[in-house]
């Protein structure tokens, strides 16, 4: 809980953390830079860091802003005439969030790429159901229903990704294919740092095809998810809190008025960036962050032995009166209005993407990603939460709202 011994755990100046043993099942979903040790982390990290680039990255808000406006024109026509409509948010988002990525990750290959997400949603949901079981070594050879249905969809995932992978790479090199979409741009970096190659031996510092495939696969589980919490919890934020909602919309309209956010305008929104900020905090996606001595290490005056997991609640951080207040509980965006490192009484006491060398990648990409979205919402309705709505927030494998988020909108 301390933010100091937080610090050091995250910076990991001497290699003494790891993550901690997976269970096998995880690694159905993905085997990327999430779940990467060493140099072959190292090596990933340095092949993907320039497809999230910040220019990259402005470069894809078009993708973004058409992903969001094709939301709004659906929920316009379930508004119809009565001009309002109640809204499963929860839902809705990660369908956005999923079509982004597919759009954003595959380019022109996205309708394929819509599939493989429905394909990795349906392995999701069972391996989440075999984890929440007993977890027997062995058992997932046994070719039970559950058991052989895991390993169909994983294959079949893993065969459509390597489709997309190689097809994109020959367009690529054929000059028929730009490499503007994450895809692209992974392909293009791994080539420049070392050539792709197709061997299971390949050296260290490459990227094989069944590497990309893996770094594919957690595009998705990474960046679809997590997303569509966040923007859920700012939407049922929002719409309990009007006087919040309302000064986002004015600063919306007058940075934009009516017009499709760019990323110049979507730079300048201060209030919103400051509830995001705050949502981010009380409603972490990822609560808590786990990790495992490798060796016996000291952290501040405690001496820990080697494969001791260690566990940074990220969540309970967030909410320490110690560090923010007697008020934090409470929603209150503008203990943000300085900026992140003045928002609390340690500077490290806010790290919803984590922090030191393994932050996340893509935080930059999610954070355009929402405020694009809240921005084209604001633009068009004002909502507020419906009767139906149970304020019920439970993790997953991120914080989710149990019984789904009804929002009632209302058409400007």
């Amino acid at each position: 809980m301390d933010p100091e011994l937080v610090k050091e755990v995250l910076s990991n100046k001497l290699g003494h953390f790891q993550k901690p043993s997976l269970n096998p099942l995880i690694l159905i979903l993905t085997n990327g830079l999430t779940t990467l040790e060493g140099e072959k982390w190292a090596a990933h990290r340095r092949i993907m860091s320039p497809a999230f680039h910040l220019e990259k990255l402005k470069g894809m808000v078009p993708v973004f802003t058409d992903s969001c406006m094709m939301l709004v024109d659906r929920w316009n026509k379930l508004a119809g005439t009565q001009r309002t409509c109640e809204i499963d948010v929860w839902t809705e988002f990660q369908d956005l969030t999923g079509d982004i990525i597919s759009r954003t990750a595959f380019g022109s290959s996205y309708e394929e790429g819509k599939k493989i997400l429905k394909l990795q949603k349906e392995l999701q949901v069972l391996v989440m159901e075999a984890m929440q079981t007993l977890y027997i070594p062995g058992f997932r050879f046994i070719p039970t229903r559950k058991n052989r249905s895991r390993n169909r969809l994983n294959k079949t995932i893993t065969s459509m990704l390597r489709t997309l992978v190689e097809n994109k790479d020959r367009a690529i090199t054929a000059g028929e294919s730009r490499n503007d979409d994450l895809l692209g741009l992974l392909l293009q970096s791994s080539k420049q740092i070392n050539p792709i190659n197709n061997s299971s031996g390949a050296h260290s510092n490459q990227m094989t095809v069944e590497d990309i495939i893996e770094e594919c696969k957690l595009f998705y589980l990474a960046g679809h998810e997590t997303t569509s919490s966040w923007l859920t919890w700012i939407i049922v934020v929002l719409a309990m809190h009007q006087d919040w909602q309302e000064k986002a919309r004015e600063e919306v309209l007058r940075v934009c008025g009516n017009n499709i956010p760019s990323f110049e305008g979507i730079s300048c929104l201060k209030i919103v960036t400051m509830i995001l900020y705050e949502v981010q905090r009380l409603y972490s996606p990822v609560i808590a962050l786990y990790l495992q001595t490798s060796k016996e290490t000291e952290i501040g005056d405690i001496i820990i032995p080697a494969a001791v997991d260690i566990t940074l609640p990220l969540l309970h951080i967030h909410h320490d009166p110690a560090l923010w207040g007697d008020d934090a509980e409470e929603f209150k965006p503008e203990r943000f209005s300085e900026g992140v490192a003045k928002a609390s009484k340690d500077k490290l006491a806010f790290f919803p993407f984590g922090w030191g060398p393994r932050m996340c990648i893509g935080n930059h990409f999610a954070t355009i990603e929402v405020k694009v979205a809240l921005a084209v919402i604001l633009q068009n309705f004002s909502f507020e939460l419906s009767p139906s709505y149970t304020h019920a927030p439970h993790t997953v494998m991120t914080l989710q709202p149990q019984h789904g988020a009804q929002i009632t909108f209302n058409q400007l």
